[in-house]
């Protein structure tokens, strides 16, 4: 039996992670990245490149479109070769990307208009996750969409929720998330400059905190990037200065007071403004250590 085709757009972290999990369950996997190298490597994982999403999606039963925002994500849908006009009736549009579920629902409606189901599916868990096949994905959309979504859904996540029968509800609750990881992230990096200040051994700290009411998950998996003096972005500062706008400009419109969204937001632009976009996001803690002159590890 020939196996499944499914692509996938995006081959970063992310994206490639997802691709090798497919691969891993037997589909056959056809991806497509604008970055030359990261195609490559799902080359020599056992994917087919692809010159275009034009002629990853084609012939594919599902496509996974893990990419950085909306705008990314109609470009790679209507854009000049994009898949919307190879994918066959009654394939699925799987999209990951994190947006406003206003900009999701306007996608959803022109893809279905074609014949195709579109499946609102934005992912959390990072890249190790994803290479494990042990993503959450909040997913929402129509009953067809799911079902032929399922087979891929099941090879790439761990949990996966369904959250309504319609695009744009998975989107809200990922803002939600987002609003939280943004909040969490910063007071993560503030409490670690705090401790610096106070001539604490943050490694120490780290241990204390992280057995302590007053551990996150975002704390656990950022602060060990501050200890080691290691901004290799696993998800940059402008991932969250993308994110938090996004809660921002739903919040005003609603209009509902996000103070705690907003403040974080404003330590993410101040440290994309300091140079530190493409950085880790952690990299809110070495602008705390900017602004007062406080030493953090150094990676030595």
């Amino acid at each position: 039996m020939t196996p499944t085709r499914i692509a996938v757009i995006g081959l970063g972290s992310m994206g490639l992670g997802m691709a090798t999990s497919l691969l891993r369950a037997g589909f056959e996997v056809s991806g497509y990245d604008v970055v030359t190298a990261n195609a490559e490597r799902l080359a020599a994982a056992g994917g087919r490149i692809a010159k275009t999403p034009a002629e990853a999606a084609s012939g594919a039963a599902a496509v996974v479109c893990v990419v950085v925002n909306a705008a990314q994500t109609e470009a790679v849908l209507f854009g000049p070769d994009g898949c919307a006009a190879t994918m066959k009736s009654g394939a699925v549009f799987i999209s990951c990307a994190t947006m406003a579920p206003d900009v999701v629902r306007g996608l959803a409606a022109r893809l279905e208009a074609q014949g195709q189901h579109y499946l609102d599916a934005p992912i959390s868990g990072g890249a190790a996750r994803a290479a494990e096949g042990k993503l959450t994905i909040l997913a929402s959309g129509s009953a067809a969409a799911f079902a032929t979504a399922r087979p891929a859904l099941d090879a790439m996540a761990a949990t996966l929720h369904e959250l309504g029968d319609a695009p744009g509800v998975g989107a809200g609750f990922k803002m939600v998330n987002q609003l939280l990881a943004g909040v969490h992230i910063a007071a993560a990096c503030e409490a670690v400059a705090f401790g610096a200040s106070l001539g604490l051994d943050l490694r120490k700290l780290y241990e204390v905190i992280t057995g302590s009411a007053g551990n996150s998950w975002m704390f656990e998996n950022r602060v060990p990037h501050i200890l080691d003096a290691d901004y290799t972005p696993r998800s940059a500062v402008n991932i969250f200065t993308k994110d938090l706008g996004i809660v921002l400009d739903m919040a005003r419109a609603a209009p509902l007071s996000v103070p705690m969204a907003g403040s974080a937001l404003q330590l993410f632009l101040m440290t994309a403004a300091a140079g530190m976009g493409q950085d880790d996001d952690a990299s809110v803690a070495r602008l705390f250590a900017m602004i007062s002159g406080i030493d953090l590890p150094d990676g030595k």
